[in-house]
């Protein structure tokens, strides 16, 4: 395991030095946010990782490469338990450095320890839970089964996807064996316990009308519909990497053909399954990321075995190319100055540098809008926001700022609550005065805020208006006002 080690121990260093970037993700701002306020359940993820966001921000506080300390644990975490799985499959120090080192070259792994994320959560446990199983085969020890209803009742409290993976991992089971699995009391234990742990979301989410559902929606007009479906895989192996999308291509043939892996061929037809199931549905490319370690175990075993020589050859190039892309997208080795304004607010919106910047700038705007107001109106003021994450960015440096309480009708700030009915002033940050002028009597623009290389629409290329007379009782408008 020192090769091991050793890749561990340089991802973990990059990461780190990923995690040293330009500023808070506006997720991970959103993240506090919702952590500030406990629940069991959100919009658009379970409560664990906006209470650990929290919990990293009472700790640390203003500090984001402090915030982003999970993530980078997680990251590396990723990579050794690639290297584990690999084990646990036969394969030999050779294998285990190649899965090792497929990992840490990933966007999916390494790259995941830029910001504090969902997925990167996720794709730890999911990981976790690929290798019980693999070792569960191995021994039948069915503690293992009822470790992996544990881990995937904490899954459900990150993301909604696990599931997906389990009965993927059922049917497969049921067609190809080990049936024995379907029959140990201890896998439906394990079920029980997930079934008890996702109850509360359950039931915040019958009690909210469903509004994950169509979140289901709002990701597939992100994705592309049809047309991101048929883009899933390519796209998908792209962020793996040149050596993560060879070895991932030679896990799948691995795990359905190979006799030396043939007690695991479930688990192939089940990973199948699983990206089937995210690519028709629209889903995102990171979605079910950590069952691709398992695969790539798989591959790296049959690689190392097949001892051709224009496999040695080939692999170092691939290894060379692959750390030197990771390298190059992990670290920041562009100063913020070195950027032009982003195209359209869908570039700035992705992972990149400009969903990093322009925060401060937004609360010190709304800060000196709000400045305009009377003593009498400042009473009685709110902010409320176009996008969810304005209001993320200004609820965290709104005490700083002297700013009173932040809403927004958007995404998870939407359920938060309404501002209340005794403001009369709001400083909307965003939206136009036709948009407006729906809700409020008078609206009237106080601030422009064009931050260079600010989003277009949510930091850049803004108006902050001063509205007065709210048409209705907030009480009454917010549920109309409010969207995913």
């Amino acid at each position: 395991m020192g090769t091991v080690a050793a890749v561990a121990v340089v991802a973990g260093v990059v990461a780190a030095l990923s995690a040293t970037r330009y500023g808070y993700y506006y997720d991970e701002l959103y993240f506090i946010a919702a952590g500030k306020r406990p629940s069991f359940g959100y919009v658009d993820q379970g409560p664990l990782v906006p209470l650990l966001a929290h919990a990293m921000d009472w700790l640390f506080p203003g500090s984001f490469a402090a915030l982003r300390i999970p993530a980078v644990a997680a990251s590396v975490a990723v990579v050794v338990l690639g290297a584990v799985i690999t084990r646990e499959l036969g394969g030999g120090r050779a294998a285990q450095a190649l899965t090792a080192t497929a990992c840490a070259t990933s966007a999916f792994v390494l790259g995941q320890a830029q910001t504090l994320s969902t997925n990167g959560i996720d794709t730890l446990l999911w990981a976790v839970l690929a290798w019980l199983l693999v070792r569960w085969v191995r021994t039948r020890h069915d503690a293992l089964l009822l470790t992996a209803g544990l881990v995937t009742a904490v899954a459900v409290q990150v993301k909604w996807l696990v599931p997906v993976f389990w009965i993927a991992v059922i049917i497969a089971a049921g067609w190809l064996g080990p049936r024995v699995l379907l029959r140990r009391p201890a896998l439906w234990w394990s079920a029980g316990i997930v079934v008890l742990a996702a109850t509360p979301g359950l039931i915040w989410q019958a009690r909210h009308g469903w509004p994950h559902l169509g979140m289901g929606s709002v990701v597939r007009g992100q994705t592309g519909g049809f047309t991101g479906t048929l883009w899933f895989v390519p796209l998908t192996l792209q962020w793996w990497g040149l050596l993560g999308a060879v070895v991932i291509a030679c896990g799948v043939w691995q795990l359905l053909r190979s006799p030396r892996l043939r007690p695991y061929r479930f688990l192939g037809v089940a990973f199948l399954l699983t990206v089937a199931v995210f690519a028709i549905s629209g889903g995102r490319s990171a979605y079910g990321a950590g069952a691709y370690p398992m695969v790539m175990a798989a591959g790296a075993v049959g690689l190392t075995a097949a001892r051709k020589r224009w496999l040695t050859i080939a692999a170092v190039p691939t290894v060379v190319l692959s750390v030197l892309a990771a390298v190059v997208y992990a670290t920041p080795w562009r100063a913020a100055s070195q950027y032009t304004p982003a195209p359209n607010r869908a570039a700035a919106l992705s992972p990149s540098a400009y969903s990093e910047l322009g925060w401060s700038e937004l609360v010190d705007a709304t800060a000196d809008a709000y400045r305009t107001l009377t003593p009498q109106q400042q009473r009685t003021a709110a902010v409320v926001t176009e996008w969810y994450v304005q209001a993320a960015a200004l609820d965290h440096g709104r005490a700083g700022a002297g700013l009173p309480s932040v809403f927004s009708p958007n995404r998870g700030f939407g359920y938060f609550g309404a501002p209340p009915d005794t403001a009369d002033t709001v400083l909307y940050v965003g939206s136009t005065d036709a948009d407006l002028s729906r809700w409020f009597t008078s609206v009237v623009p106080v601030r422009r805020m064009d931050y260079p290389l600010g989003i277009p629409g949510i930091t850049s290329d803004i108006t902050i208006w001063e509205c007065t007379g709210p048409k209705q009782p907030w009480s009454v408008m917010w549920p109309t006002m409010r969207r995913l």
